[in-house]
């Protein structure tokens, strides 16, 4: 066992001494050394009930014969963190997790892992370091939160945000806001629709390192606990059968999560985390790819804020594996990839069944022939613009207007509360990207503003910084090259005409490259904003290039 290193022989008698310290038997030490990665904390929604989650995985694998050992990783809401200084945190807290697990759980030898995620960063910086550590491993997450209820209607967290953008505008009073304040979010557990969070939930699903229901299961339901404890088994079985998350996380896996991301809906963010985990197995998953596979995918689910279904209905529906068997009847995933179940994906999904064709759409019945997630190119955007084409209006798919151009986030918020902008604008906000921000913030706080103002129908949003799965209507995020290191929409002026086609895939700025060339030769980049602590430090290692989905320290 790689935990003998650890625990057996004469050199090893000083690190028997510590074990004997935490109180671990002779009977424990000579079973597999289990680590179970408990991203449990009490500020985060989607991770207070992870202790519960947590206890279940160590008796799942105490039934199974190894000896549990619990460390933690960090995590942080996003929507806590939402509109100031510690969004430009959060995407880098998904690094900072891979890298603290890969030290933890290599300088302490564990044979096999559980990890135990549930928010946005926290999951794909896990599967980053579950690819890294390459031990047998689990994933089981916390599960999403139930749908509120506010005047008779299901609701969520984006439902809250629009709140405040509505009072803004007069739409709502105080007491409609307080109503949904105190309804929205009814209990723990990752926010209800196809946010970031449930996103990558269900994607480790498809990727086969969780078990069925990982990514659908509300968190308040008993069968989570089951779940839990049939991951701390099933880590066992994989540790027996030496099933390593590299032999599951193949090229052919990543292009499974990648189809069904499409059918799903799932949050732009995926395409800032799929390519980093493909990135640690050596696998180059190009944005671009998304449009390939977009082309022949259909996109069967309308989960808020697309639609009005939620993730307790996808997972009374049949959950992902329905989805997964829905693909399949076209032909469109690899069946033979093998999961931590111990069995291949056709195994798994082959007996699941579509229990609400109205949650989960039919492949010859789709919302569209084509899937959730658009990337965009053209002169505005050469390398990358990402737009959840599922919660785009079918008024906005092609869209023309004055670019209305804002050097941050707070700035665009203040005019469109303001009453500055109205139908047919183009908002702009730049200088957000992982280097210019730095850190990338989330731009729900300003799409919320537009849908609450009644403009998700006429405004469009473009932004090298990145969007929720909250977000809605065309809001292009990711645009890369960013601003910070002179990417065209440094170059946009105000008034400029910028033309959005989302069913051709472009983004492109109505100036002549004549007029580009002259305005790239005057462009002076900005000072950083921020220029000491782990900020300055991600933004100087930071490859622009991939929008953020990999890190590089310079030579």
């Amino acid at each position: 066992m790689k935990s003998d290193a650890v625990r057996k022989g004469m050199q090893q008698a000083p690190h028997r001494s510590l074990f004997n310290a935490l109180g671990m038997t002779k009977e424990e030490m000579e079973r597999p050394l289990v680590g179970i990665v408990s991203s449990y904390n009490e500020i985060v929604p989607g991770h207070m009930n992870l202790d519960k989650i947590t206890e279940a995985v160590k008796m799942g694998v105490a039934m199974a014969g190894g000896t549990p050992v619990v460390f933690p990783a960090i995590a942080v809401c996003d929507g806590i963190a939402m509109g100031h200084i510690g969004m430009k945190y959060s995407l880098v807290t998904r690094d900072l997790i891979a890298d603290s697990t890969e030290a933890m759980a290599l300088a302490h030898q564990f044979d096999a892992l559980v990890m135990v995620p549930n928010c946005d960063k926290n999951v794909p910086g896990l599967l980053m370091a579950a690819a890294r550590i390459n031990v047998p491993t689990v994933f089981v997450s916390g599960g999403p939160m139930l749908a509120g209820h506010v005047k008779g209607q299901k609701r969520s967290l984006s439902s809250m945000f629009e709140a405040v953008g509505s009072y803004a505008a007069g739409i709502m009073t105080a007491e409609d806001v307080e109503e949904y304040e105190c309804k929205t979010c009814p209990t723990c557990g990752s926010c209800s629709g196809m946010y970031t969070a449930n996103s990558m939930n269900c994607l480790t699903e498809v990727l086969g390192m969780g078990l069925q229901g990982n990514g659908t299961i509300p968190a308040v339901y008993s069968e989570r606990l089951k779940l839990a404890k049939h991951a701390g088994m099933q880590v066992m079985e994989m540790l027996r059968r030496n099933i390593r998350p590299r032999d599951i996380m193949t090229k052919e896996a990543f292009l499974n999560a990648l189809t069904v991301d499409m059918a799903l809906g799932c949050s732009t963010n995926s395409m800032l985390h799929l390519p980093a985990i493909a990135h640690e197995v050596e696998f180059d998953l190009r944005p671009e790819m998304a449009n390939e596979l977009s082309a022949k995918t259909p996109n069967l689910c309308h989960l808020a804020p697309a639609g009005p279904t939620y993730m307790e209905d996808l997972n009374e529906a049949g959950g992902v594996y329905a989805v997964m068997n829905e693909l399949s009847k076209l032909n469109l995933l690899n069946l033979d990839c093998m999961t931590v179940t111990g069995k291949t994906v056709g195994e798994n999904i082959k007996d699941v069944k579509n229990k609400n064709p109205e949650v989960i759409r039919t492949v010859d019945h789709p919302y569209s022939k084509t899937g959730g997630i658009a990337v965009l190119k053209g002169n505005l955007a050469p390398d990358t613009g990402v737009v959840k084409r599922s919660a785009v209006c079918e008024e906005m798919m092609v869209h023309e207007g004055p670019a209305r151009v804002f050097d941050c986030e707070e700035d665009a918020i203040a005019a469109i509360k303001g009453g500055k902008i109205v139908a047919g604008d183009v908002v702009v906000i730049r200088y957000e990207g992982p280097k210019g921000g730095p850190g990338m913030r989330e731009m729900l706080n300003p799409t919320s503003a537009i849908a609450g103002m009644g403009l998700g129908s006429s405004v469009a949003l473009i932004t090298d910084g990145r969007f929720s799965g909250a977000s809605r209507g065309a809001s292009i995020g990711h645009v890369s090259p960013e601003a910070a290191v002179g990417g065209p929409i440094a170059l946009v002026e105000e008034g400029d005409t910028i033309r959005i086609n989302i069913p051709e895939c472009r983004l492109e700025l109505a100036v002549s490259d004549e007029e580009l060339a002259r305005r790239k030769a005057e462009w002076k980049p900005r000072k950083p904003n921020i220029t000491t602590g782990y900020l300055a430090r991600y933004a100087r290692m930071v490859t622009s290039a991939n929008r953020g989905a990999v890190l590089e320290i310079p030579d």
